[in-house]
């Protein structure tokens, strides 16, 4: 499912669940999660932290910055998680979520 967002705006944020292959939302307790979005021929458009919500619910939540939703266009999304232990795991991991900037009336 798309997450769409007019271009230009910074509302809502993006927010997600992260959830292992079973569905059951992983613990991010003591870990950092970074979100990777990229447009579909693989330039990237943001690359940054991202606040965790709820850790012990995979809750995570970005907040857009100027210039983030400038570009109209579809765009890949992950989030890349560092666990305390320092080990790495990206979600979802059986492929990409898609958010989708739509051309603004002005």
């Amino acid at each position: 499912m798309a997450f769409n967002i007019k271009q230009n705006d910074t509302s809502p944020s993006l927010q997600a669940t992260l959830k292992d292959a079973v569905q059951v939302a992983i613990n991010l307790t003591g870990g950092s999660v970074q979100l990777h979005m990229k447009a579909l021929d693989g330039t990237l458009k943001v690359d940054t932290p991202m606040t965790i919500v709820d850790d012990l619910n995979g809750v995570v939540q970005y907040d857009w910055q100027a210039g983030d939703t400038d570009t109209v266009g579809a765009y890949y999304v992950e989030f890349q998680v560092t666990y305390s232990d320092a080990s790495v795991e990206t979600f979802p991991n059986n492929g990409s979520k898609i958010v989708s900037v739509v051309r603004e009336l002005n």
